[in-house]
């Protein structure tokens, strides 16, 4: 059983405690959350509540941290958990830039601690499965993707949200929702060449704005596009085109609910197609599992540091190429 401490209880914070609080292969000491009008919630969870992440990076008890603090506070809460020797779980973006990026990984991989990241969808049935077909070479020569990730679940956020913000949530849904997606495409096709992004505002008024579509060319060659836009109704998609085949995922519901069904087409002719329906598997948790067995039975997690690193420097070349309406090449 890992002991471990939750900073943070907004919409995200309060998915992540209902999943762990009845995991057995964890111990949820604590609850950080400084807005003290959150205490009775938390509370109600049958959870302890405390104010000062200090405070529960300072508990023996607790082995390692996992962050569902706003965006801006990773670095610098990473750093803290690394100096007293405590694993970190940091929810995505790992950072606002690549070098916040690499000085976290660094950190952890010379303390000889484990970093975990919030990308659940790597850990979804369907979404693994594709990988599998690639990996096997049943695509043949990997032409092209398109992926969306798209939702209305934050659309009431108060005036002044950080997540509204160009500051702490950069190029409308890209930390949101998009950045799942790049880390999705990594995971498949590896390091990505050039971007050229696009924001627009349409309804909600955010600083940010609240679409964005993503133009990418990979080093291999493959190209891909995604979209994500935070006004409209749930719609979550992944599109892998090859010269042999096609697939397709598409997703009912979102991953903070607990129901739903994953639907796989394959596609290689008319005559020869097949439809894969996988019920709702708890990715969330998966995630979290995955990195707490890497930490407590040094198996390998998922998520590769290299990769944490790279989608960050992609996240970083898309807010540019939003602001600059130019195609950024990654170095």
């Amino acid at each position: 059983m890992l002991s471990v401490a939750l900073v943070g209880f907004g919409w995200w914070g309060r998915t992540i405690a209902s999943r762990l609080k009845e995991n057995s292969l964890f111990d949820l000491v604590c609850v950080v959350e400084p807005n003290s009008d959150a205490h009775r919630d938390i509370k109600e969870m049958g959870l302890k509540p405390i104010s000062d992440f200090e405070q529960a990076v300072n508990m023996e008890k607790v082995s390692a941290l996992i962050l569902t603090s706003p965006n801006d506070f990773h670095d610098s809460q990473i750093a803290q958990c690394v100096a007293k020797g405590k694993h970190v779980f940091c929810e995505k973006p790992l950072s606002l830039t690549f070098e916040g990026a690499q000085n976290s990984v660094r950190a952890c991989e010379e303390a000889g601690l484990v970093l975990g990241i919030g990308h659940e969808r790597r850990f979804e049935p369907a979404v693994m499965e594709i990988k599998r077909l690639l990996d096997q070479g049943e695509f043949g020569n990997i032409m092209h993707a398109e992926l969306a990730f798209s939702h209305n679940k934050l659309i009431h956020l108060p005036a002044g949200s950080w997540r509204t913000t160009k500051e702490f949530a950069p190029a409308a849904a890209m930390t949101q929702m998009g950045i799942h997606l790049t880390d999705i495409l990594i995971w498949y096709f590896g390091k990505v060449k050039s971007v050229y992004a696009n924001t627009t505002s349409r309804s909600l008024g955010w600083e940010t704005g609240d679409v964005v579509v993503v133009q990418l060319l990979f080093e291999a060659g493959m190209t891909a596009n995604i979209q994500a836009i935070l006004h409209t109704p749930h719609f979550l998609r992944t599109h892998i085109f090859g010269s042999e085949m096609w697939a397709e995922v598409r997703n009912s519901t979102h991953p903070d609910e607990t129901s739903g069904i994953a639907e796989l087409q394959v596609y290689r002719s008319l005559e020869d197609t097949n439809t894969t329906r996988y019920d709702w598997s708890d990715s969330v948790s998966a995630n979290l599992e995955n990195w707490a067995s890497a930490i407590t039975n040094n198996t390998q997690y998922l998520n590769k540091n290299s990769e944490m690193m790279h989608n960050i420097e992609v996240l970083n070349a898309i807010i540019k190429s939003a602001e600059e309406g130019e195609v950024i090449k990654l170095s």
